[in-house]
């Protein structure tokens, strides 16, 4: 790989935010992530040797391949969406979750359906308030709520291309919020994919050469389970792992700081404590962040983080790992909302943790 040699400090460029764009407004849900892998790969060629691709659509861009020691950084591809469960003689179309998608947001929202036939779209109907009693109103649940697209029958529904298990997902695109924010759906965690992306153009622009193995994984399959951490990581058996995700901004109105801890977009990329997060590499991270002056928060998880940090920590004969999170409001809503300072920081603390990283770096507790 050519080495540009030309000094980088800087995230957002227009190349990058052009591919945010691109990236964040292609569907990409679980189980369908190819389209949006494919968008992130062709933008990472560029700064990478080579990659690896599993059968689900993991992928793992290298850089400095070869080399005994490997390293992951990590973000999860897929996006929470619908799958066609039920549709009615009349044409209604009834859904079950492809992930956690909330059913309280779904009313009113538009709708594109992936048919053999293209796209069709639709909408979530509601009874108007004219014709709702107060105080005997249905919340929106998964046994009411229901899509719309046009047809006057289950057989027009069905000659549009439209059958049990065609997937779905709103059709919102990326917005700026006050020029510090960006907001939308999928940043949970197609924003992981371009950070980690650009820590690697970062890299490359920068002409570092690292004394190991760089994998940059971009999983699949994280909103039902991890999955897809669950494959790549027995494939590539990394001898570190640091996964980015994002966590709860808590300082929004109906948030409860004491069982959620206190978080807030605009203050930096969120530490977690848990079992899974390996105590050494955690400190490594600290030290850099203190190093670098990059402000930094803490979580506490009880059990398990619930992100690709566990599967990876428990893979093989297990992965000394490490979580940097990034705030985000309005988790799994078509409005998630991050902070653009946020984004730059969690880069910059994982290229800068990389650089610490040491030729077979040992994280042993006992050696």
């Amino acid at each position: 790989m050519k080495k540009s040699g030309k000094k980088k400090n800087e995230v957002f460029t227009s190349e990058s935010k052009e591919f945010l764009y691109k990236y964040i407004n292609n569907s990409s849900p679980t189980g369908y992530e190819s389209s949006g892998q494919k968008i992130w790969l062709e933008y990472l060629k560029p700064y990478i040797d080579e990659y690896i691709t599993d059968a689900y659509g993991s992928v793992a861009a290298v850089i400095n391949p070869g080399q005994d020691y490997k390293v992951v950084i990590e973000a999860h591809a897929d996006e929470i969406s619908w799958y066609v469960n039920y549709i009615t003689p009349e044409g209604y179309i009834y859904v079950c979750r492809n992930g956690g998608s909330d059913h309280q947001i779904a009313p009113s929202k538009r709708v594109n359906i992936y048919t053999e036939k293209g796209i069709v779209k639709g909408i979530f109907g509601w009874p108007a308030i004219h014709v709702r009693e107060p105080g005997k109103e249905e919340p929106p649940t998964l046994k009411n709520i229901f899509i719309d697209i046009g047809a006057s029958s289950k057989k027009e529904a069905e000659k549009m291309g439209v059958h049990v298990g065609c997937v779905i997902t709103y059709e919102d695109e990326l917005i700026e919020l006050n020029e510090q924010f960006f907001v939308g759906r999928a940043l949970d965690n197609r924003i992981g994919g371009f950070m980690i992306a650009q820590v690697a153009r970062l890299l490359f622009e920068n002409g570092i050469k690292l004394p190991y193995t760089l994998y940059v994984v971009n999983a699949v399959q994280e909103e039902i389970g991890l999955r897809g951490a669950e494959m790549i990581s027995r494939r590539i058996k990394p001898n570190v792992a640091i996964i980015t995700d994002v966590c709860h901004d808590t300082t929004t109105p109906m948030m409860d700081k004491k069982t959620q801890g206190e978080l807030a977009c605009g203050k930096g990329p969120v530490l977690s404590y848990a079992p899974a997060v390996q105590n050494n590499v955690l400190k490594l991270i600290i030290q850099t962040a203190q190093k670098e002056k990059i402000e930094f928060q803490r979580l506490a998880s009880s059990r398990s983080t619930g992100t690709d940090t566990d599967a990876f920590a428990y893979s093989a004969e297990g992965v000394p790992s490490a979580l940097i999170s990034l705030p985000l409001r309005y988790m799994h809503t078509t409005n998630e909302t991050v902070h653009k300072k946020d984004i730059e920081n969690v880069v910059w603390l994982m290229y800068h943790t990389l650089l610490n990283i040491k030729k077979n770096h040992d994280f042993r507790y006992i050696k």
